[in-house]
């Protein structure tokens, strides 16, 4: 073959493959509609494959406690703060002055009334009273001569006044020598708890000196003013709630027991003092406390506080119907003994969610756990909780929030 028909051939494929490579996308435009090779291969191998939707899951019940709402005798009240102070308080002085021999308590400690607490070293003092024993002796023979001298003739009248006047001298310092020597020992004057002391043993003391304090704690005073205006709304006798910080879950009940004549001029305010049992211990002298003074009863209806959702400065309760959630706005009034007095939004005997809040939302599927109790027997229950009388499972809320509890996904309603 020729040499320029081999160049011919050459050319002629070259032409050929700059036109496939040109005109090839737009006549087999296979990369345009993103199909390889390998997809082709395996589309005519399998034609029914193409995979088909999956179906969405069914949402799945969230677990809840639940009360009934009732309507009961709900006492409305007057809210104040006040602080706690012993039933009794005192605070151990010395009268005389003396090194401290004994010291008889323990710190901290219930003593009762009565008790040896301190005693000074009283060795003087008892030498003291016993010079004025052995004086009053003399003095009481020589009144006995003079009575009967007197009766033979031999004295005057006045010798035998000047004996008995002297017997009466001596009687007295024996008094005060026995009344020196019982200043030496310092007593509880009541049933109470000793504090702290600020003394030691062997330590010198001077009359005025604080030795260490005394309460009496076993019934405690609230003090408390409310304005003038409802100075005719309270009176001796007059049942209240207090709660304090220290002790978040419960309520102590007590009644007024002394109402102050006296109107002050600054605040135009009244002090009320009332009387709390404390004989489990718990409150202290000095506590802040939350006072609700009880006024009267009237129907209301009421739905324990755990129902209650804030949002916003609005309250919120989520209310079960047909096992599904309601987000109901509610607007309540006083709060007493676990009870929330709701003003409008619900009617008795509506189901609301108490344990699980934080998993609800407004048309979500619930479960219900256990019964539907009304809200009364859900506060008494939480009190006994809380005073220890009580022992009960944990609930709802303390397993959501245990670290083992976690939901599984695809638990929690759409």
């Amino acid at each position: 073959m020729k040499a320029y028909v081999r160049w011919a051939l050459l050319l002629l494929m070259l032409i050929v493959g700059v036109g496939l490579g040109w005109f090839g996308p737009k006549y087999f435009n296979l990369t345009d509609l993103g199909v390889s090779t390998s997809t082709l291969s395996q589309a005519s191998q399998s034609p029914q494959s193409t995979p088909k939707p999956a179906s969405k899951p069914a949402p799945r019940a969230i677990p809840v406690e639940v009360a009934q709402a009732e309507r009961i005798p709900f006492a409305k009240g007057l809210t104040a703060v006040g602080s706690l102070k012993s039933e009794e308080s005192v605070t151990l002085r010395a009268e005389q002055s003396g090194r401290i021999a004994e010291i008889n308590f323990k710190e901290g400690q219930p003593v009762i009334k009565g008790q040896l607490l301190f005693r000074l070293d009283d060795a003087v003092s008892r030498a003291e009273l016993e010079q004025a024993r052995a004086s009053l002796a003399i003095a009481q023979g020589r009144q006995n001569r003079a009575k009967q001298l007197f009766a033979e003739g031999f004295v005057s009248k006045e010798a035998r006044d000047d004996a008995s006047n002297t017997l009466k001298v001596q009687q007295a310092s024996v008094d005060l020598a026995q009344a020196k020597l019982e200043k030496m020992r310092i007593q509880a004057p009541f049933d109470g708890v000793i504090g702290l002391r600020s003394v030691s043993l062997g330590e010198y003391v001077s009359p005025g000196l604080d030795l260490a304090p005394l309460e009496s704690i076993q019934k405690l005073k609230v003090d408390f003013r409310l304005p003038e205006l409802y100075v005719a709304q309270v009176k001796v006798g007059q049942k209240l709630e207090l709660r304090v910080d220290a002790i978040p879950n419960q309520v102590f009940p007590g009644d007024v027991f002394a109402i102050s004549p006296l109107i002050e001029a600054g605040g135009r305010s009244v002090l009320v003092r009332a009387s709390v049992d404390n004989e489990a211990m718990q409150l202290r002298p000095g506590m802040f406390a939350r006072v609700q003074l009880l006024t009267q009863d009237s129907l209301a209806i009421v739905v324990p506080e755990s129902a209650i959702s804030p949002s916003n400065q609005k309250q919120y309760v989520y209310r079960v119907v047909n096992n599904r959630i309601e987000e109901v706005e509610v607007i309540i009034g006083e709060r007493h003994s676990g009870l929330v007095q709701i003003r409008s939004g619900l009617e008795p005997n509506d189901i609301v969610v108490i344990a699980g809040l934080q998993r609800v939302r407004d048309k979500a599927l619930v479960k219900i756990l256990g019964d539907q109790p009304l809200a009364s027997v859900i506060a008494k229950d939480l009190a006994k909780k809380a005073r220890g009388e009580l022992n009960a499972p944990l609930s709802l809320e303390q397993t959501q929030t245990s670290p083992n509890s976690s939901p599984k996904p695809g638990s929690s309603a759409n």
